[in-house]
């Protein structure tokens, strides 16, 4: 690949260039992730476009597909959910309208934990992260008036996956819709909640079990459904660099695959709908470099390491989401600049999929007007910036492919010692890869306390910082995101409880007690799931249910 000339003489043009250089730059020559010019390679026609290689083609460096956005655009996802399930509903009416091409769904921290909204735990927390979903009357009223069978879903939910999921089976047959034609995506990435963001429920061997249940029941009846959105996103946010976050996340993902092989399951069938799910940061360059680096380095482990056989097992498709962790609060309308350039870097890595964060999230839930404005960046990426127009437009240049090897190679080593460890549930279980990242967050912590490292409007240019609120796109001071309003809370806790006293209740414990059973015979748990979610069981029913099987997994520091 491009390589710095490191044969040159200490006499030669570049040694002398290189000296005047550094000398003109002072200190600041040795800062940054790359040297300060990278020549092309010795041998350009050899193995540098070798490992390159053509969009569409191995070893996947430039794409996965071989015209990328000049066949179609990525999807366009806004990630949504707030307040109530009417009041997310009115806003994917809203991004619909606005020319959204994917629904992409936040829920409640009760939800992700598996409390419904009535639980003494739920209290205060009911709205406020994302959209709280207790029962299939919320599932209804969040899909109210939207084609499941033509709109693709992508659900961020974890430990409670397969219930979600089956309540959207069973809103979408309600419809008429059966479940082979609901496409979409859900996260169901457990590993990383041990590692990063801490929803977990269950120990992690039986969340597995929940995960590889989910997968395997999509695979044979869900075939327009993509099973797993293996995240490194997560990871990012909590402090990750960039070669922790592919490495961390594909070390993931080999778990997911080996569990899924021993469950009797064909590859060839499985890795075609294993997705990914990646942050894009702020580091424009390292940022395109990643992408591709990730997409190489999974094309070469799946064939090598699993020996699977169809092109499509190789291709790694990921979903971006423009960095939560890079929005300031101070300056806020700075965050739109952000956001650009960080979609933009996720164009141009080749991503299948893109969510670009509004200005105001570090302050609250966005407002319409916020949502609407990151819509219109990446349509603006899309129709305005003539990116699109050409596949992979900067393959080739010396310092992406000088990155993408250094990135490459960077999580190579991590994923050896992952795998000397065991695989990546021991090196969960140790601590191990909270612990890298934590390390890396102190350290840019420190970084930007010292002034290393500038965030605009932070530690450094903050003369024009506001006391509070927003400037709107009128002129006047705008509201600092949407807010749940205490009646809202109480009644989506009041329709929780009305749906408890109306249902059928013997059915519905008989359902639950099938699905107790099935789950101590460790059968696939997902007919029985949907049975009860049909039965009107609640989402905080069927955990309790597994609460009892698997216990609880306590916060530990491996955790």
């Amino acid at each position: 690949m491009a390589r710095a000339r490191a044969a040159a003489g200490p006499d030669s043009d570049r040694a002398r260039w290189e000296r005047e250089a550094s000398k003109a730059i002072g200190p600041r020559a040795q800062g940054g992730r790359l040297p300060l010019l990278v020549d092309p390679p010795e041998d350009p026609d050899g193995d540098f476009l070798e490992r390159i290689g053509f969009p569409g083609e191995p070893p996947y460096t430039r794409g996965i597909q071989p015209t990328m956005y000049r066949g179609r655009l990525w999807t366009f996802r806004q990630y949504s959910g707030f307040g109530t399930a009417a009041a997310t509903n009115r806003r994917f009416h809203f991004l619909i309208e606005g020319g959204q091409t994917g629904l992409s769904v936040a829920f409640d921290l009760p939800t992700q934990n598996g409390y419904d909204s009535d639980h003494a735990r739920a209290k205060g927390e009911v709205g406020r992260c994302g959209v709280p979903i207790s029962t299939l009357a919320d599932m209804r009223t969040l899909f109210r008036g939207i084609p499941l069978d033509r709109a693709t879903v992508s659900m961020t939910i974890n430990a409670t996956a397969p219930i979600l999921v089956a309540l959207l089976v069973g809103v979408a047959e309600e419809s008429g819709i059966p479940r082979n034609r609901v496409g979409g995506t859900v996260q169901n990435d457990i590993l990383k909640e041990y590692v990063a963001r801490g929803t977990y429920i269950f120990p992690p061997e039986a969340s597995l079990r929940l995960t590889v249940d989910l997968i395997e029941f999509a695979t044979r009846e869900m075939p327009l459904w993509n099973y797993i959105s293996v995240s490194g996103y997560h990871m990012r946010e909590a402090g990750a660099t960039a070669v922790q976050e592919v490495a961390f996340t594909l070390a993931n993902a080999m778990s997911y695959v080996r569990a899924v092989k021993e469950r009797g399951l064909d590859l060839d069938a499985f890795l075609p709908r294993l997705s990914f799910f990646f942050s894009s940061d702020r580091n424009f360059l390292e940022e395109i470099a990643k992408f591709r680096a990730a997409r190489r380095l999974w094309g070469t482990l799946v064939r090598e390491t699993f020996g699977a056989k169809s092109a499509r097992s190789a291709q790694l498709r990921f979903h971006t989401q423009t960095a939560g962790s890079s929005l300031t609060a101070q300056q806020p309308e700075l965050n739109v600049v952000r956001t650009t350039l960080e979609g933009l870097a996720a164009v141009l890595g080749g991503t299948q999929s893109l969510h670009t964060n509004a200005l105001d999230e570090a302050l609250g839930l966005p407002t319409e007007a916020s949502a609407r404005l990151a819509l219109r960046t990446q349509q603006i990426l899309a129709e305005e910036s003539g990116v699109p127009n050409t596949v992979d437009p900067l393959g080739g240049a010396y310092e992406i492919e000088e990155l993408t090897d250094r990135i490459e190679a960077g999580a190579r080593d991590y994923l050896d010692r992952i795998e000397a460890m065991g695989g990546a549930l021991v090196a969960i279980e140790r601590g191990f890869m909270a612990a890298e990242i934590a390390r890396e967050a102190y350290r840019v912590a420190l970084a930007r306390e010292r002034k290393e490292e500038i965030v605009v409007g932070v530690n450094e240019f903050t003369e024009a910082n506001p006391r509070f609120g927003l400037v709107s796109g009128t002129g006047t001071r705008g509201s600092l995101g949407e807010r749940i309003t205490p009646s809202q809370e109480r009644g989506q806790i009041a329709g929780v409880r009305r749906w408890r006293r109306e249902r059928p209740e013997r059915a519905c414990r008989a359902a639950l007690d099938r699905l107790r059973s099935a789950t101590e015979r460790g059968e696939n748990v997902m007919p029985f799931v949907l049975a009860a979610v049909r039965a009107r069981a609640t989402l905080g029913e069927i955990v309790g249910v597994w609460r009892e099987q698997f216990g609880e997994q306590p916060a530990s520091r491996a955790f």
